[in-house]
């Protein structure tokens, strides 16, 4: 028999192939025998060396019964990207690495600008995945403006699948099954996003072979690293923010401003410190394993252990109060009032640790609050507002973090957040894109002799931190 390679639902079904052909090909890719249909099987995306395979062992042509418009898509008008230097070194580095990998650059360098040439040199059917929906339209309003190309849509309600399309990650892993075979190439921006087991079948049921990934941060987990390098592809460019400073990005400073709390909050805090501290001794005399993330299972044992469930529902009750007297230091309101007359007339970014904060933060100063679950139009409209100057300022928690563009801001604060040093990094990048000769500001305002200024540190252990610290 010839071989006869077939999506279905997220795999691929080869006949044609003998057992030992089979057991030989699973050195290469992993696939099973499929007694159900008599076949082999494997995931959509080993579409790619399970044809090199074929070629190179068994010497036959195959018979693929995938979508017709795979290698359907003309772009013709490629004059309005115009990328510069930098972007070119990482268009180069991606052809040059079999079209298939990660290219790390951050935030307002123009990632997207690099995207866009490589679909036009590939000139392949093209899923765009991206986290959010507002970054979904923003891809479609680029990829409009770049091509002339009304791009379909998948996600939000929406359903027009195109040979160049864009959809969220979630809208991806849902469809994949059934529009996995008709795109030839695959973009995932933000792509730590990717390595999630839910999101990552994403890629997994793709049999698209040119695979982008693009994103200012991979993850620090090796775990995930190494599920990304095996969905996408190898870290073939990277470029730090330092080494961008002052070229494709403004030049920036990091300043950090310690606030104290006062009498009474500080006597909360200790007292919620110490009821934490009993209750971590007395769970160890019981099971001397226990650690901190072992409460919420003790609260969930209400039935078996009442008094146990008890306890641990009262220190996670302190542990929230302690948490929000760092988050909420009433002199933090203060800074951010000096920092408001200090900026007049200047754009500001606030990013808080909680939505609790940022309403807090925006009915205290009366400016607008943008939360993840505001709606489609109330985002255009702040965004807009922000944008053309009618609100001065703009509080989020984690909306902005990462994708959505936003004007030339020069000012942002930092009043909460994780630890993580890529919310760091994400959020420094905010104020980085380069407009006249100014400089970006970063403000972190901490609470003193808190767990925040752990938290702190933590964040600032990126290299773009180290090396541009105020006073």
């Amino acid at each position: 028999m010839t071989p006869s390679i077939q999506f279905h639902e997220g795999t691929l079904r080869v006949t044609g192939l003998d057992r030992d052909a089979l057991t030989q090909l699973r050195s290469v890719i992993p696939i099973e025998w499929d007694t159900r249909d008599h076949c082999g099987r494997c995931d959509a995306m080993h579409l790619g060396p399970l044809q090199s395979w074929i070629r190179d062992h068994i010497h036959a042509d195959v018979v693929q019964e995938l979508a017709a418009d795979v290698t359907s898509l003309q772009i013709e008008s490629k004059s309005r990207l115009k990328p510069r230097r930098d972007q070119l070194t990482a268009i180069d580095a991606f052809e040059n690495a079999g079209r298939r990998g990660l290219i790390v650059m951050p935030t307002g360098t123009g990632k997207t600008v690099v995207a866009l040439q490589l679909i036009a040199r590939a000139n392949r059917s093209t899923l765009v995945v991206v986290p959010v929906r507002d970054l979904m339209y923003q891809w479609h309003a680029k990829i409009l403006e770049a091509f002339g190309i009304d791009a379909g849509l998948i996600g939000d309600g929406v359903h027009r699948v195109s040979p160049l399309s864009v959809t969220t990650y979630d809208s991806a892993a849902i469809h994949m099954p059934r529009i996995g075979h008709r795109f030839g190439m695959i973009v995932f921006d933000e792509v730590h996003h990717l390595a999630g087991p839910w999101r990552s079948d994403a890629a997994r049921m793709s049999a698209a072979m040119i695979r982008l990934g693009l994103t200012a941060t991979l993850p620090g987990d090796p775990d995930r690293a190494k599920v990304l390098q095996t969905l996408v592809g190898p870290v073939i460019h990277q470029q730090e923010i330092e080494s961008a400073a002052g070229k494709t990005l403004a030049e920036y400073t990091v300043r950090r401003i310690a606030v104290r709390m006062d009498a009474s909050e500080q006597s909360d805090y200790r007292s919620y410190g110490r009821a934490i501290q009993k209750f971590v001794r007395d769970a160890k005399d019981t099971d001397p394993s226990f650690s901190w993330e072992d409460t919420y299972k003790w609260v969930a044992s209400a039935r078996e252990h009442p008094e146990r469930a008890a306890a641990a529902s009262t220190a996670l009750k302190a542990f929230r109060a302690k948490r929000k007297i760092e988050e909420q230091t009433r002199r933090k309101f203060r800074v951010l009032e000096d920092l408001f007359r200090l900026h007049a007339g200047q754009p500001v970014l606030v990013f808080t640790g909680s939505n609790v904060m940022a309403r807090q933060v925006s009915l205290r100063f009366l400016v607008p609050c943008l939360l993840s679950h505001c709606a489609k139009r109330e985002r255009q409209d702040l965004l807009s507002g922000f944008a053309e100057g009618r609100y001065p300022v703009l509080v989020a928690n984690r909306v902005l973090d990462e994708g959505v563009d936003l004007p030339a801001v020069k000012v942002a604060i930092v009043i909460g957040g994780m630890s993580s040093t890529r919310q760091a990094t994400q959020r420094l990048g905010r104020v980085l894109r380069r407009s006249g000769d100014s400089t970006a500001t970063l403000y972190e305002v901490v609470t003193e002799d808190s767990n925040e200024v752990q938290r702190s540190r933590d964040r600032r252990r990126t290299s773009a931190y180290r090396s541009r610290r105020g006073h």
